[in-house]
Order: C-alpha cells, then structure tokens, then sequence
C-alpha cells in the first residue's frame, strides 16, 4: 500500500528545494498539472517583508528595517535568509545597551549594522544549516549555530552572545525567515583588544606585550589563536623551572612560543578539526584530534576549555596547557 503521506513529503521537498534555488530551472522541470499547482503557490507566496509584516511578534523587526532603508533588499526577487528578532529581544537588546528605542533607531548606522548581520545572501533552510561553522551575513562578520540538544538550535553572535532560534523555515518568495529570542550584535572587538579583557588570559595578554606581538594580533587576519590560560602559563614556569620574569625577558624564544599558538585562518571548533594538522604562524605543525585534543611537537597535550571566543579578525579558542615548538 503505498504512503498516504509521501506526496505530501514530496510536495514539502519540491517547495523547499525551490526556496534554496530560485525555482525557474524547478518548476520547467516540473511540467504538467502538478508544476502548474506549485508554480501558483510559489507564486502566491509572500515576500520576506511581506511575511514578516505577516507575524505581530515581528513589528520591531519590520520598523527597523524600514528605518534602516532595508525594505527593497526584503522584498525584491533573489535569494536571502532573514534572522529576525522577536519584539521581546529587541526590549532585551535595548535594557542591555541602556538605549530607548528612538536613540537605536536615531543611529541609523549602527542599527543597519546590526540588522546587516541578520540576513544572509541566500537561502539557509534549517536542514541546511552548517552547524558550527562560521555564518557569514551580508554586513559582514560571522556567527554559528549549534544544535544543542532536544531539538533546540543555539546561535552564538560576533561577540560570543548566544541565544535560540525559536522558529524555522517560514518559506517566502525570495528566501527563508527564522525567528531569534535574541538580538544578535556583530565583532566590536579584535583578538587582542578580546584577550585584554578577559580574565583568563592576562598572562597570556603580558606575554604577547612582552614579544611584541600585540599588533600582530590586532592586523586584519584572519587568525585562530590557542590562547593558553593563565593556569597553563603557570604550569608551564612550574614545567621549565622559570620565574615569570625570566620568561617574559626571552623576547625572541617567547614570540616564538606564542607564534606556535596562532594559525592563520578562522577556524571555529569545529571547522578546527577537519585536518590531522595545522601549520602555525611560527612555521611549525600542531595535531588536532577528533576530540580537540591539540598535540605539539613535543607530544604535549592541550585540550580547549573555551571555545569559539569570536572576534573582528578571527577566533580565539582558550586552551589548558602552553604548547612548545621544536
């Protein structure tokens, strides 16, 4: 007996597929009564902006973009993935950042920034979505996904905020509109400006002072950097038998060290793992392991106990021990 729900399954497929890639090429393939039936629905399908002129807990979303000059990119023909935040997060976004709505809105360069990073120039379905790799929008910059669990998508943001993709794939005309419970904020900051502000890399931020090596990590990149904590530099003088002083006064042997821990690309966590090895700004090769167990030349072992700090000029992945070049 044949399943009752397949064409149902098989019309869901045909719609989605002509979502993800435009449709002309689609629906000449499809031919007969049956394209005729998906041709007129396609057709009769709103636009992101009309679709999000669609949903009352989308108004904020729809006002902004209007304020931004953002409602052609919405609503001409094409290919684009919106990310829009609900009413409540753009509350929440305005009590974090101590703003009205009428002073974030007043600043139309920040606000386009910020709703830039929201669209994507193509059709992202969430069975498409590439789960913890870097995301790419249209203003610039990255982000992730991450399923984490009970059917639950999780998005980390530029400056490392995460929060819920609450809904999915509402098809449009031109695209695919998901729903955030978050306002998601691109990079403010680079990977040295990041290191200096967090509290488990000050030694790790005195020692690229020490080598000089501060600008280099505030240049363009794009950089990963296995940032050791400052647990791991300390272990690391225990291991040596060295003051910190002394450390920090062999400038040539610890820009060599900390040349070690950057590669240059941006790799998330799990874009980190893809090949056995990975050459480092030093020259020299570390081993990356299914589990991200970072090995160097001196079969020392690191693992990562926070990842994908995310930055204007790549990603720092903070690690528990300080690796050593030959």
């Amino acid at each position: 007996m044949q399943n009752a729900t397949a064409p149902f399954k098989r019309r869901r497929q045909v719609l989605l597929s002509f979502a993800a890639f435009g449709g002309a090429a689609l629906l000449q393939a499809c031919g007969g009564g049956g394209g005729d039936s998906i041709s007129s629905e396609i057709n009769d399908r709103k636009n992101l902006m009309q679709l999000s002129e669609s949903k009352p807990e989308l108004s904020v979303w729809v006002e902004a973009i209007n304020t931004a000059g953002l409602r052609e990119r919405l609503s001409q023909s094409g290919s684009n993935t919106a990310f829009a935040p609900t009413n409540d997060a753009f509350n929440a976004l305005l009590g974090e950042l101590g703003v009205s709505k009428d002073q974030l809105f007043a600043d139309k360069q920040t606000l386009t920034a910020v709703l830039n990073f929201h669209i994507l120039g193509k059709t992202m379905l969430r069975e498409t979505i590439p789960e913890g790799e870097a995301i790419e929008p249209i203003g610039g910059g990255f982000f992730k996904i991450d399923d984490v669990g009970n059917n639950t998508l999780q998005f980390t943001d530029g400056r490392s905020r995460t929060g819920r993709v609450i809904s999915t794939d509402s098809l449009a005309a031109n695209g695919v509109l998901h729903t955030l419970d978050r306002v998601m904020l691109p990079e403010n900051k680079n990977i040295s400006q990041t290191a200096a502000t967090n509290s488990e890399l000050t030694s790790f931020t005195a020692a690229l002072a020490a080598a000089g090596m501060t600008q280099t990590l505030e240049g363009a990149g794009p950089f990963t950097v296995l940032a050791p904590s400052n647990a791991a530099f300390a272990a690391l003088l225990v291991e040596l038998n060295l003051t910190e002083a002394a450390m920090l006064a062999d400038t040539e042997n610890l820009k060599k060290i900390l040349s070690y821990h950057v590669l240059q690309a941006r790799l998330t966590k799990v874009e980190l793992r893809r090949d056995s090895s990975r050459t480092t700004l030093q020259g020299g090769v570390v081993r990356i392991s299914d589990s991200y167990q970072i090995t160097d030349v001196k079969n020392r072992v690191a693992n990562i106990t926070t990842p994908d700090v995310f930055n204007t000029n790549g990603v720092i992945h903070i690690i528990d021990k300080v690796l050593l070049p030959a």
